[in-house]
């Protein structure tokens, strides 16, 4: 069974579906991968890596789909000679897409993919199951993110995270709120709080894989803010009374800071 591998062309795009390791492992099944040249260089895999693996490499994405059983993608593929190929031309009739290729947003894809005659995977559909985690491509991607959305927030603030005591001064720390709790969410607190910052998060709904929120949020360095009960305690925003709890388990009673004014003056007791 032959699987080709051939170089992303979307704009933007630096991944590749396949790396040496991955290619090793299905020349170990005893699959033919067929990649072509230059098709990991975007990630720093290179063809002379490739091809110490077991791949067989080609000139071009026709000599690479030619024929193939299967064909692996990051992106969907380019169809109706976008930017000036139309991939689906050289895959025969019968053969396996795998990739991630947002049915729901490109129904007409859908609709292409059926008329050539091409079973199609999304992978991001792939259920979440225990099963199943060995296919999951969301959450490495997720955790990703979440670590890139603090490096690129940080590069943007225009001061250091950490609180710096220098001879000219005192910087505070700089305080980051995170917006959910799912698999980017927690690697956002994590990182921000390397970074030196102080951290809250605001939850919104259970956490990744039904995870208690508060349990996730304390053990990721993170501050739960959350809005409480009282909905005559109106703060800043319509949601009631925000509570701001230590990260620290062993801390004695619940820290926390209002939603109103008195919030902006910093964590205290919270008796209520």
């Amino acid at each position: 069974m032959k699987v080709a591998v051939i170089k992303e062309r979307r704009a933007h795009e630096r991944r590749v579906a396949a790396s040496p390791d991955t290619v090793k492992r299905m020349v170990g099944m005893g699959l033919e991968v067929v990649t072509e040249g230059g098709a990991g260089s975007s990630a720093s895999f290179t063809d002379a890596a490739l091809a110490a693996a077991g791949a067989s490499i080609v000139a071009d994405p026709a000599a690479a789909l030619g024929d193939a059983d299967i064909l692996l993608k990051v992106q969907r593929p380019l169809i109706d000679a976008e930017a000036g190929i139309d991939e689906l031309t050289y895959l025969k009739r019968g053969s396996v897409l795998i990739g991630l290729l947002q049915p729901t947003q490109n129904p007409d894809d859908v609709d292409a993919y059926a008329r050539a005659g091409i079973a199609a995977f999304a992978m991001e559909l792939v259920p979440r199951i225990t099963r199943a985690q060995a296919m999951d491509v969301l959450s490495s991607q997720a955790n990703l993110a979440g670590y890139k959305a603090v490096v690129e927030a940080a590069a943007e603030f225009g001061r250091a995270f950490p609180m710096m005591m220098t001879a000219a001064g005192t910087i505070k720390a700089a305080r980051v709120l995170v917006m959910g709790a799912g698999v980017a969410g927690l690697q956002a607190i994590a990182t921000a709080r390397r970074l030196g910052a102080i951290v809250y998060h605001r939850r919104r709904g259970g956490g990744p894989f039904g995870g208690n929120p508060r349990r996730l949020c304390s053990r990721d360095g993170g501050r739960l803010s959350a809005p409480s009960a009282r909905q005559d305690h109106r703060g800043p925003e319509a949601d009631g009374h925000r509570y701001l709890h230590r990260a620290d388990p062993r801390a004695q009673g619940a820290y926390s800071a209002d939603g109103c004014d008195a919030w902006r003056a910093g964590p205290g007791i919270c008796n209520r």
